[in-house]
């Protein structure tokens, strides 16, 4: 029985440099995957790799173009090679393994993805990057704005192409590999396949050599399913028992909401916990994953966000609290666990209601689940997840500072400061400072003590303030004093002032006119006759009798001879005695109006054409006739 060789990334083909480091870091052989495609992707041609999650195919495919560009140099603006990922989060996490290899052999990456630095990048391609880790998203922006070219790559790596075909980028993704070398090598890993991946495959790789490991359909030995079924109301307790477990465990959720909520549930419960999902920036999320992969939270709360390529080693357990959206959500979402040989534990919760879509799902993903009915603290629950009761004892997190591009346009709201500041509203203010004093015109500034004074107490403590005490400092500063009352003031002879004044008649005339004086001939007739009038009407309305109101001269409106309507009118008829006439007749009155009416009526007939006469069937006036007289009866 012969020995066979042992396989090691030498003999693969890959660069010495790069083998050195490997050795250095304790990577000495190669997992299936990188065995498979490391010679043929050396060696030029172009690969399609389908394996199952963690099992090393960014390794694979960064080892392979850094071979085929050691000692190549970049020009300003055009890489040679192109890694593409889905999101950012993968895009950082596949430059932390390429960025330390590259530099061995005296190549560099950069990652060009949304969230971060949009400067940054564009002068590290103005330096001449030879590696660019890309989002589709940001990458399609710099090259719309001539920030980079794309026409001397000469290798391109798609990773988890199938999710980019989820996420819609199929069309960018299509553009961005036209304006590549037509005869540049082309890479494409993921975990699965579908439709729209075998279309980009037949178009844009020739001659493909396609190397399909192991995958997560066949991995029922290193990971085992189950679903614990429960109430509704459960879901949120048992949860939090899980989290409390030894060790590390990713929650998957549906929305960026319901993680907030259960982590916080988690946090009053006494077990640290993170958030990942996209509503928090890329700073956030790069402290998230450094705390979780440092070990000062075990429990990691997630959306389909980081269900694929974020790796992190020793996830030992997955809890689906939201059933996945399909069969490759729940591979992705299980794939955290289990990577790279080792063994882990996939568990969803779901209601009874929920029971046949969670079956149909795991069906159609060839996963076998065990079922089991829990409650929370109950044994089973126990020894498929080690779950234990938290301490109780709620954690504190620290708020989180906003960055810039967390803002929105147009808000003012700024990081809280450091030191002792506190707001206005709270007693906040400025230290207290001595209270001025009011210096004496010609006074020398060396004479004050008010400066030693000053000093000292900067050198104090800092004193609280309130409203009150900031208006009495005001006051104290103030060089005005107080005003007296205005009994107490001094009374001010405004005619002995005046005595000194020439009369306005004696004064010089301006522009050659005297000065007017204003007339007094109506002052002196108005006034007592004012007054003789108000005293009439005092008496007047004294008067009980109704007799002698009804006896006062009645003035008609029609009469010509009644004054006018004005001050000047009433103030004339004053002086004036009132003429007692007898009260006229209605009769009378009647009469007169009727013999008006009838001679205005005739007024205007005349000056409309003259008087018509109507006929006597009309009921007009009858003319007498000046004929013969009508004969006399004997």
């Amino acid at each position: 029985m012969s020995n066979s060789p042992e396989i090691t990334f030498r003999s693969l083909g890959v660069t010495p440099a790069l083998c050195d480091a490997l050795e250095a870091e304790g990577k000495t052989s190669p997992f299936p995957i990188q065995s498979a495609t490391l010679p043929d992707a050396i060696g030029g041609r172009d690969v399609l790799g389908r394996g199952q999650t963690g099992s090393g195919k960014t390794l694979a495919f960064s080892l392979a173009m850094m071979t085929r560009l050691n000692g190549r140099t970049a020009k300003p603006h055009k890489p040679l090679g192109l890694i593409l990922s889905p999101t950012r989060e993968l895009a950082v996490q596949i430059n932390e393994v390429v960025s330390p290899l590259s530099r061995r052999i005296g190549l560099s990456s950069q990652v060009v993805a949304g969230g971060l630095s949009y400067i940054g990048q564009i002068q590290a391609l103005k330096r001449g990057v030879p590696i660019i880790v890309a989002t589709p998203g940001r990458l399609i922006d710099l090259l719309e704005k001539k920030h980079i070219d794309l026409s001397d790559v000469m290798v391109t790596v798609l990773d988890e192409a199938d999710q980019m075909a989820d996420m819609g980028f199929l069309p960018v993704v299509k553009e961005i590999l036209s304006l590549t070398k037509d005869n540049g090598q082309r890479l494409l890993f993921s975990a699965t396949l579908d439709r729209d991946v075998d279309a980009l495959v037949k178009r844009f790789l020739k001659d493909p050599i396609t190397h399909s490991l192991e995958n997560e359909k066949s991995r029922s030995v290193d990971m085992q399913h189950h679903i614990l079924i429960m109430d509704q109301g459960h879901k949120d307790e048992v949860s939090t028992q899980i989290a409390a477990r030894e060790g590390r465990t990713i929650f998957f959720v549906r929305t960026k909401h319901g993680a907030d909520k259960l982590a916080d549930k988690m946090l009053r419960s006494g077990v640290p916990v993170g958030v990942l999902h996209g509503g928090k920036s890329q700073a956030q999320r790069t402290r998230v994953l450094k705390a979780f992969k440092d070990g000062r939270a075990n429990a990691l709360v997630a959306t389909d966000v980081a269900a694929r390529g974020i790796h992190v080693d020793d996830v030992s357990l997955v809890v689906h609290v939201d059933a996945p959206a399909d069969h490759k959500d729940y591979l992705h979402r299980a794939g955290r666990t289990a990577r790279a040989g080792a063994t882990g534990t996939v568990v969803t919760l779901a209601t009874h209601k929920q029971k046949k879509a969670v079956f149909g799902i795991t069906n159609r993903a060839a996963v076998k689940l065990i079922e089991n009915q829990v409650r929370p603290g109950d044994t089973t629950l126990v020894q498929i997840t080690g779950a234990q009761e938290p301490s109780g004892i709620p954690v504190i997190v620290e708020a989180e500072k906003s960055s810039r591009s967390d803002r929105k346009p147009g808000s003012r709201n700024r990081t809280p400061r450091e030191g002792n500041f506190r707001p206005r509203s709270a007693g906040g203010g400025r230290e207290e400072r001595p209270v001025r004093t009011e210096r004496k015109f010609g006074e020398d500034r060396s004479e004050r003590t008010d400066r030693t004074e000053r000093s000292s107490s900067h050198e104090s403590a800092p004193r609280t303030f309130t409203k009150a005490d900031r208006t009495l400092e005001r006051q104290e500063r103030s060089f005005r004093p107080e005003r007296s009352e205005r009994s107490e003031r001094p009374a001010q002879s405004f005619r002995a002032q005046s005595e000194d004044r020439p009369a306005r008649s004696e004064r010089p005339s301006q522009g050659g006119r005297p000065f007017r004086s204003a007339p007094k001939k109506w002052e002196e007739k108005a006034r007592p006759a004012a007054r003789d009038s108000r005293d009439t009407r005092d008496s007047r309305d004294t008067r009980d009798s109704r007799d002698s109101r009804d006896a006062r001269p009645v003035r008609d409106s029609r009469d010509e001879r009644a004054p006018k309507a004005g001050n000047r009118g009433r103030v004339e008829g004053l002086d004036r005695a009132p003429k007692s006439t007898a009260r006229m007749p209605l009769e009378k009155r009647i009469a007169m109006e009727k013999a008006e009416s009838r001679a205005r009526v005739g007024k205007a007939a005349a000056s409309a054409g003259g008087f018509k006469k109507k006929p006597a069937s009309a009921g007009g006036f009858k003319k007498k006739s000046a004929g013969r007289p009508k004969p006399k009866r004997g």
